[in-house]
């Protein structure tokens, strides 16, 4: 019984080792730009209730190195200062666009419903999102993140990167997480089947938003206004990737593990709406995974330890090269000293989610 197990785990290595290869399609990636055109932009943020954030942002923006670009700042309905913040910079800059956004018994509490506002009130065709508290990580982020637009290219995917904070565990888990998420991103993207993106770092032409009707298809389902659109609308000719340093955008991480625990639910509801394919490789990725690991520990305690060390560490050795190549691209080096470690935390924590997700429903947008 216990040589079958063992069987099953060289197996399920090796469908593992697969997938980081198969990852390696942006680990070895290099950056391929078009030709760098000065095109008109509008910048669009989603604001609620995120007056304190809004003071940190909007200088940022306006400091980027381009020359032809709006910003849309969409107050959905905050009830604190918001809009006063907003359009005290909006006094002084004549390229801030303010939209407010009353509720609507329809679209209650709805993101998408906003950002709608925003797209239709956006002056110029091609729209770079990003969200209220985060940064860009440069001046140039504007810049380098719409040198990949062209005349194939409308739908970009940039990198929503998370701040650092020394001794911290659980940041070194959410930054993890975020890199491993982001290289499958990346990695589907290559081989021409994208199918999700952060909102804090998405730009795309404004016809490739009609030519799905939006959010339409998605509308009822709160979250989403990222990866779903992603769904809808990316191909394997219209999209492309961004991961140079300074196109990312920086975000706080959250600071207690229930608060990161309750984020990662409400992305992770999304995904039930993903593509069959989509939800076959990613759900063979993390069943594998618990697999993996469930066997190895298992066969680490029997006299099958020699053999379940060495498939143990062949894997983990590929996926250190891999990842730790991906990491360096992504400036996220540190994440990978204690790689399997932050591995068997992040399967616990996914089994985790997946059932809270399945007794309840996750909160949505603010």
């Amino acid at each position: 019984m216990i040589l079958y197990l063992l069987y099953v785990l060289v197996a399920v290595a090796a469908i593992q080792v697969i997938y980081f290869l198969f990852f390696g399609l942006f680990a070895f990636d290099k950056k391929k730009r078009d030709a760098v055109i000065d095109l008109p932009v509008s910048i669009i943020v989603c604001a609620k209730n995120e007056a304190e954030n809004l003071k940190i942002l909007i200088p940022q923006l306006l400091q980027q190195a381009y020359k032809n670009y709006e910003i849309v700042l969409i107050n959905d309905a905050s009830s604190d200062e918001t809009q006063e913040v907003i359009e005290r910079f909006q006094k002084e800059n004549d390229n801030i666009k303010l939209v407010n956004v009353e509720n609507n018994e329809a679209f209650w509490g709805n993101k998408k419903y906003a950002l709608t506002l925003g797209i239709k009130a956006a002056t110029n065709n091609y729209l770079v999102f990003t969200d209220a508290d985060c940064v860009p990580a440069s001046r140039s982020w504007l810049a380098e993140i719409t040198q990949h637009f062209s005349n194939t290219k409308t739908i970009i995917i940039g990198y929503g990167a998370y701040a650092r904070k020394k001794y911290s565990f659980l940041n070194l888990l959410i930054r993890f997480e975020t890199l491993m998420a982001a290289v499958q991103a990346f990695s589907y993207a290559k081989l021409g089947i994208p199918y999700t993106a952060v909102g804090r770092n998405l730009a795309y032409h404004r016809n490739e938003f009609y030519k799905v009707n939006g959010f339409v298809n998605h509308i009822k389902i709160r979250s989403g206004d990222d990866d779903l659109f992603i769904k809808d609308a990316a191909t394997s000719k219209n999209t492309a990737i961004c991961f140079s340093k300074n196109s990312f955008t920086i975000s706080q991480p959250k600071t207690t593990f229930i608060s990161w625990f309750r984020q990662k639910r409400r992305h992770v509801n999304t995904s039930s709406h993903y593509k069959f394919i989509h939800k076959f490789l990613l759900g063979t990725f993390y069943s594998t995974q618990v697999l993996f690991w469930a066997l190895a520990i298992f066969l680490v305690c029997t006299s099958f330890w020699m053999s379940a060390l060495a498939i143990i560490g062949i894997r983990v050795l590929i996926q250190y090269f891999i990842i730790g190549i991906s990491a360096s691209k992504l400036n996220e080096q540190d994440t990978i000293y204690l790689l399997p470690i932050l591995e068997v935390f992040l399967v616990i924590i996914h089994f985790g989610i997946f059932m809270a997700n399945k007794i309840s429903k996750p909160t949505h947008w603010k």
